[in-house]
C-alpha cells in the first residue's frame, strides 16, 4: 500500500527557513507529478508548488522567489525549501503525488497526512 509521509514542520520566527520532506513508501513503479499544498485555518487548501517527473516546476504567486520544490526520484521523495518565511505562511502543509503502484496500469492520487508549519511574528 502506498503512503506519503511528510516531515520537517515546526515553529520558526518570521524571516527564518524550514525544509519539508515527503517520502512515498510502498511498492511503486513510478511517480508522476508531485506537489505541496497548504491549508490555513478557515481557508481553502491552496497549491504551493508542483514538480513534474523530469523536474519542471511551478509555484503559487504568494511563494514565488521564497520557496523551492525539488525531488529525488530514486528515493520517491519531494522537498520544499521555504525561506524568508512570513506569518501568513502558517498552515498545515500537505504533499500529493500521482503514483503508479507496481503491477498497476493506472495512476492514483495520494495525499500525505500533513505537517504543521507555524511562523511567529
Amino acid at each position: 500500500q502506498v503512503q506519503l509521509v511528510e516531515s520537517g514542520g515546526g515553529l520558526v520566527q518570521a524571516g527564518g527557513s524550514l525544509r519539508l520532506s515527503c517520502a512515498a513508501s510502498g511498492i511503486i513503479s513510478s511517480i508522476n507529478a508531485m506537489s505541496w499544498h497548504r491549508q490555513a485555518p478557515g481557508k481553502q487548501r491552496e497549491l504551493v508548488a508542483t514538480i513534474t517527473s523530469d523536474g519542471g516546476t511551478a509555484y503559487g504567486d504568494s511563494v514565488k522567489g521564497r520557496f523551492t520544490i525539488s525531488r529525488n526520484n530514486a528515493r520517491h521523495t519531494v522537498y520544499l525549501q521555504m525561506n524568508s518565511l512570513k506569518p501568513e505562511d502558517t498552515a498545515v502543509y500537505y504533499c500529493y503525488g500521482d503514483v503508479k503502484p507496481a503491477g498497476h496500469l493506472a495512476v492514483f492520487g495520494y495525499w500525505g497526512q500533513g505537517t504543521q508549519v507555524t511562523i511567529s511574528s
